[in-house]
């Protein structure tokens, strides 16, 4: 990225942002879930979602074991008494998101926006980078195999403690300040599609309010199917703390991003 005075910081989830995850992340833990229940329960869609708007289920290889324990509760066990091998759980997930070589679930997911909208934002001197609870080679295959991005900012799983604690995301501000400026105090906008999204900037306001801190929701194509879902998920991202939610994270582009500077100074 080139040297230059930001007017504002772009920070991107990945899952649910950049790439559709619907048939790829949530199908593998549909999947891993009904193999450790032994086929017994196959959570929904909406399973996944209720899940997910608890705030703390980032990590899709622990919401998967939640999901097991939870249906196993529901049978009458106790979970004190259930014993789950994590690592298998990891490992049976992986080999059909993942794959071998990255030829599992993962080679399918449609992309949410282009390289040239990212370099739209560098040419109106908007910093920008990614901040994701994916691992840094599957997060690192979409940037820089699919969008063909050289060497982008990013944190990733292994990088930072998961979302909503917000260390990863001040990480990731550092990285883009360093790379584009270096006495910038730009406002920073994260743009997410999960109630822990939101939550990472709320949580990030609190440790340090002297920042502009704007949260921005985006809606996973899956829950655009209906009228009703999109309503109700777009709701629980609004109450989380999402200033404005949106369809695809394209419409956070240069025009959209100065109108919410503009907004966030009134």
């Amino acid at each position: 990225m080139k040297k230059y005075k930001m007017s504002a910081v772009v920070v991107f989830d990945i899952d649910g942002v950049i790439r559709d995850v619907s048939q790829s992340y949530r199908r593998a833990i549909a999947d891993t879930v009904a193999e450790f229940t032994s086929y017994a329960y196959r959570p929904t869609m909406e399973d996944i979602d209720t899940l997910k708007c608890e705030g703390v289920w980032n990590n899709d290889w622990k919401a998967s074991e939640e999901l097991i324990y939870r249906y196993r509760e529901t049978q009458g066990e106790n979970r004190d008494n259930i014993t789950l091998d994590y690592q298998e759980i990891v490992d049976f997930f992986q080999g059909r998101y993942r794959g071998n070589n990255y030829d599992g679930y993962i080679a399918g997911e449609p992309l949410l926006l282009s390289r040239e909208y990212l370099t739209d934002l560098t040419e109106n001197e908007i910093g920008w980078g990614f901040f994701s609870g994916a691992t840094r080679g599957s997060a690192e295959y979409v940037l820089k195999t699919r969008l063909g991005l050289e060497n982008p900012i990013l944190v990733a799983m292994e990088d930072a403690p998961g979302k909503p604690d917000p260390t990863g995301l001040f990480t990731a501000i550092a990285y883009i300040e360093s790379a584009t400026s270096e006495d910038s105090f730009a406002p920073v906008i994260y743009i997410g599609d999960t109630v822990a999204d939101i939550y990472t900037i709320n949580r990030a306001r609190e440790q340090k309010p002297a920042r502009d801190w704007i949260a921005v929701g985006v809606l996973p194509p899956h829950v655009q199917t209906a009228s009703d879902k999109k309503q109700n998920y777009a709701g629980k991202l609004e109450t989380a703390g999402a200033k404005v939610v949106l369809d695809n994270v394209e419409q956070l582009n240069s025009k959209f991003i100065a109108q919410l500077l503009k907004e966030s100074e009134e």
